[in-house]
């Protein structure tokens, strides 16, 4: 009896072992990728503070050094003074800060746009080579004419100061990085694992499904942080071609009306804004990769 029990206990044990060797295991996958999400977050801050610093000596560097009047150009402590030292400071911000909220609705617009385009364009391109032949070279087109010179065109269609001829314009500042680093991502698919679904009956549409656009994450955060300050651009470039209204539109007006805190400020704030949402782009990258075990591959 009691061999009997022994040898019943035995495969148990064995099991008991087992599942605390698996516990153990996922306990430590969890802690390495917690330690790799924690080295990214701080790599995004510590490159947005590099930035940061980096930028703040070039602008005073320019500021002290060109012999540019101090009338016209304000430096990081004008500027700092302008929206948080004087006694109209509030108000100064008041005035502001609207326009800052109507470029960055702007931006959004753009950025939303340009990247669902890009990743259609992509995923379309990917599927069918004859897509690719027809449609690519009037993607190079708009990248290659200056878009100062097609704007009357796309006002012309899209009607002046509307939310079309903001997405046009932002669209076109964003899809064609957005697009190169989409399809780079799509390309670089695991021949292996592509021939395991094709084995298994698998049609190019779920070959790009289970392996292409998984693999393509890292190039899709890549051109999302990209496109940032792209969307941010074409935003400041519809509002001052087309809308009037934002930053875009208030820097004509400031510059004519030699109001040029105001117009450093804007420049400075519409700046620091991009820099922080360049770096959540980065953080969130490097949260998604690294539960996904991707981590490896964040640039």
């Amino acid at each position: 009896m009691t061999r009997s029990t022994e040898q019943v206990d035995t495969p148990s044990v064995a099991i008991a072992d087992g599942g605390a060797a698996d516990a153990a295991a996922q306990a430590r996958l969890r802690a390495d990728r917690t330690r790799a999400l924690r080295r990214a977050v701080l790599k995004a801050l510590g490159n947005a503070l590099i930035t940061l610093v980096v930028l703040l000596v070039l602008w005073q560097a320019v500021v002290s050094l060109t012999g540019i009047s101090p009338y016209v150009a304000k430096g990081p402590l004008d500027v700092s003074n302008y929206l948080f030292v004087d006694e109209d400071a509030a108000e100064h911000r008041d005035a502001l800060f609207p326009l800052v909220w109507q470029t960055l609705a702007d931006s959004a617009i753009g950025f939303v746009v340009g990247m669902a385009v890009a990743i259609v364009l992509a995923i379309a391109f990917s599927l069918s080579r004859s897509v690719e032949a027809g449609v690519m070279p009037l993607v190079l087109l708009l990248r290659t004419i200056p878009l100062v010179a097609i704007a009357p065109v796309i006002i012309l269609i899209t009607g002046r100061g509307t939310t079309a001829s903001v997405a046009v314009i932002g669209t076109i500042v964003v899809l064609f990085p957005a697009l190169a680093n989409v399809l780079f991502g799509l390309g670089r698919a695991s021949r292996q694992s592509l021939d395991v679904v094709h084995v298994f009956g698998g049609s190019r549409v779920m070959a790009l499904r289970k392996v292409n656009l998984p693999g393509a994450l890292p190039s899709v955060f890549a051109a999302a942080r990209v496109s940032v300050p792209g969307a941010v651009t074409g935003a400041l470039l519809a509002e001052w071609l087309s809308t009037g209204l934002g930053i875009g539109g208030a820097i004509l007006k400031f510059n004519a009306q030699a109001q040029f805190a105001q117009l450093w400020g804007a420049i400075a704030i519409i700046t620091l804004i991009t820099l922080v949402l360049y770096n959540i782009v980065q953080v969130a990258e490097s949260i998604v990769l690294t539960r996904m075990g991707m981590a490896g591959a964040t640039r």
